[in-house]
């Protein structure tokens, strides 16, 4: 039996990230899973928000820092290998992921320390779930949240209205949520369809 193409879409939080499945094509694109992956060690609260200290203070202690982003990059990598063992068990082939996030912007440039920490937990999260994918082949590509849509409407040749209706229209598949952190996942996975 030959594998189905497919492709990953990823709406990435602070410690999980929503996963989406999608075949078919960027005319007729399928919905095939959704779930949520976990991207911090859920035993362990702190790799949630590792870069947070106390009180939501920007953490410097550097070996809480390194036991947390290695324990961040183990958890990643395992929920990757799990997820795709999964589609591949079930015949399908996947080349690309798209991959939703919040920001990109350099910590460095930001002088609040707790603002920072937010933007060094969103770049370790984004470049954790990339490099994991990449590492098994998976070419990825990053969008903003803000403007995921008007992206996809240049990169599809569609009006954001027809966009959005579509991957509204998405979830009628679903078994389970379908929040926006679910339709931009899915908006990544159409992109990757390309």
């Amino acid at each position: 039996m030959k594998a189905t193409q497919a492709a990953l879409g990823f709406r990435v939080k602070s410690g999980w990230a929503v996963a989406i499945l999608m075949s078919g094509s960027v005319r007729s694109p399928h919905l095939c899973d959704s779930r949520v992956i976990n991207l911090s060690d859920p035993c362990d609260p702190a790799t949630r928000q590792p870069y947070h200290a106390a009180m939501g203070l920007l953490e410097t202690n550097a070996t809480k820092l390194k036991r947390r982003t290695q324990s961040v990059r183990r958890t990643t990598e395992q929920s990757v290998v799990d997820l795709l063992q999964r589609y591949i068990d079930n015949d399908y082939k996947i080349r690309f992921a798209g991959l939703v996030v919040g920001s990109v912007i350099d910590p460095r440039s930001i002088a609040n320390p707790h603002i920072r920490a937010h933007a060094l937990e969103g770049r370790l999260f984004r470049t954790t779930l990339a490099a994991a994918l990449q590492s098994r082949r998976i070419r990825c590509a990053a969008f903003t949240e803000r403007g995921a849509y008007a992206t996809a409407a240049e990169a599809l040749g569609k009006s954001p209205t027809q966009i959005k209706y579509t991957v509204t229209s998405l979830g009628d598949s679903a078994n389970g949520a379908w929040r926006a952190e679910q339709k931009l996942a899915a908006l990544a996975a159409w992109m990757a369809l390309r």
